[in-house]
């Protein structure tokens, strides 16, 4: 049979029930905060925010991938421009910027 008696004298008992009380209370208190309505708030602004960091910083380095990759397409190692590449872009955008500027002509007329 197990030993159920108890040698701690009555004044470690109370000490241990104050003991036990002051860390009920501490933990009722920090349960009273977690579930606070403005904690909540917090707590839910906290991870919107971490989310939209996060998804900024994916875009921001899927973007400079792409730019990397399309200067990579006008621009050799050493910095210089790439004529075979650059010079008909720049053909295509004049002419586009052109058929605008006459369409745009014939309809104020």
């Amino acid at each position: 049979m197990a030993d159920t008696s108890d040698t701690r004298t009555p004044a470690q008992i109370e000490a241990d029930i104050k003991l036990r009380r002051e860390a009920l209370a501490e933990t009722l208190d920090e349960i009273g905060v977690r579930v606070h309505p403005q904690t909540i708030v917090a707590d839910a602004k906290a991870k919107v925010v971490a989310n939209i960091d996060h998804t900024v910083g994916r875009a921001y380095v899927q973007v400079n991938r792409v730019v990397s990759e399309v200067r990579a397409q006008f621009v050799d190692e050493d910095g210089a421009p790439r004529l075979e590449r650059v010079v008909p872009v720049a053909l295509a955008v004049v002419g586009v910027v052109g058929l605008l500027a006459v369409g745009s002509r014939r309809r104020k007329r």
